[in-house]
């Protein structure tokens, strides 16, 4: 996607207003994980490094339209500031007279966090006044907030209405390579792997991509709904009754593309959805395997594990989005750290491997494995709506290269 990069512009003495994505997890005011800033250092770097006068705005969960403590940017202002090995200042608010002279008063390769802009509920409204206070001086608009991007607030799409050149961060940059140019013309076989919970929040992916895909693997609680669909007893197990007809729909019209579709050919079940709760296998659903009522599907079956993983030691481009099954219980996880596993020994042999955002990514975090795959996204709902071919707010505002 040819947007203008920061690799090409010179911002020395200049003013940059930076969007980040710093909505991270806290627990009594301290950062849990740091993933998402770390993955924002990079291009921090950059603009500091080459002279930026470095103005950085985010919004950190969900405030009610006005300003609360829990929701300050304070913490992510001193991680920064260790991270860089130099103070990184917070503004009290994100616009007003006290934030535009602390940014006027900033220096070159100095950095300036303005506080949660959804303390405004102008944000979220996009409000043409709001952007352009927000806009403020700035000469140059970098956008590396990826997992907003399908946003169209004031601080990613408002603001570069008032502010001369817009541009993408590294991390940005990446997001669309992968998520975008990577999958352009996929090394084949193109696999893609998709779970979680409904199908109706993966039906676009799904339609989008099977112009592409040479295969599917489908797992998670929507693995239920086509197992119903098809007439089997899924017990207590999640579904979605509404869809079945679509899940029908979708099983027809890759038969009629010629894609394989590949459904869990059992399932791991409990009577009690809790840690330690004991678990069995159904026998595979072709030799009459299904879920007794009292008992819900929460994992793909041994079966299942072990044909999911021979066909991803198949593929050459595979792209990941949703788990097998409630992979945050341990005794759960075994389907979900199995496909992460084979997921990260295609990837050792040569296979471009993409972690869609979501759950996937949290999975493959806790199992060890993200340096294990060619790349991870940042984003969740931006990652499903581009992977859907829908265009993002917060990109299609960048200048174009």
């Amino acid at each position: 996607m040819a947007k203008l990069s920061i690799r090409n512009l010179d911002f020395s003495g200049k003013e940059v207003l930076m969007r980040v994505d710093f909505n991270v997890p806290l627990k009594d005011g301290v950062i849990t994980d740091d993933t998402r800033i770390q993955a924002a250092v990079p291009t921090i770097r950059h603009l500091v490094d080459g002279g930026a006068k470095l103005v950085l705005c985010s919004h950190l969960g969900r405030p009610k339209g006005g300003p609360e403590a829990k929701y300050s940017l304070a913490p992510t202002a001193a991680h920064l500031g260790s991270i860089l090995g130099k103070t990184v200042k917070l503004a009290p608010d994100c616009v007003g007279v006290e934030a535009a002279a602390m940014r006027a008063a900033l220096g070159a390769g100095e950095v300036l966090i303005l506080e949660n802009t959804r303390f405004h509920a102008e944000e979220e409204a996009n409000d043409k006044d709001f952007a352009k206070q927000l806009a403020g001086s700035a000469e140059i608009y970098v956008n590396d907030a990826f997992g907003t991007a399908h946003r169209a607030h004031a601080s990613t799409e408002g603001v570069t209405h008032f502010i001369p050149t817009s541009a993408m961060g590294f991390l940005m940059e990446r997001e669309l390579q992968y998520l975008c140019d990577e999958l352009e013309k996929p090394a084949k076989p193109f696999l893609v792997i998709m779970g979680g919970a409904k199908v109706s929040d993966k039906i676009q992916v799904i339609t989008a991509l099977m112009e592409k895909a040479d295969a599917f693997i489908i797992g998670g609680a929507m693995a239920n709904t086509f197992r119903k669909a098809q007439g089997y007893h899924t017990g207590n197990s999640r579904v979605e009754a509404d869809k079945l007809d679509l899940a029908l729909e979708i099983l027809a019209k890759a038969k009629a593309k010629g894609v394989r579709f590949l459904l869990p050919a059992d399932t791991r079940i409990t009577q009690e959805f809790k840690d330690g709760a004991a678990t069995q296998v159904t026998a595979p659903y072709e030799q009459g395997g299904e879920t007794p009522d009292g008992w819900e599907g929460i994992d793909i079956g041994d079966v299942a594990i072990r044909e999911f993983s021979d066909e991803v030691a198949k593929a050459r481009t595979i792209i990941w989005n949703g788990p097998m099954g409630v992979f945050e219980i341990e005794n759960f996880a075994k389907g979900t750290r199995a496909i992460a596993e084979a997921v990260a020994q295609a990837t050792t042999k040569g296979a471009v491997t993409i972690i869609g955002g979501g759950d996937s990514v949290t999975a493959v975090n806790q199992f060890g494995l993200d340096d294990k795959m060619t790349f991870i996204s940042t984003g969740g709902g931006a990652s499903l709506e581009l992977l859907e071919g829908k265009e993002l707010p917060g990109v299609a505002a960048l200048n174009n290269a």
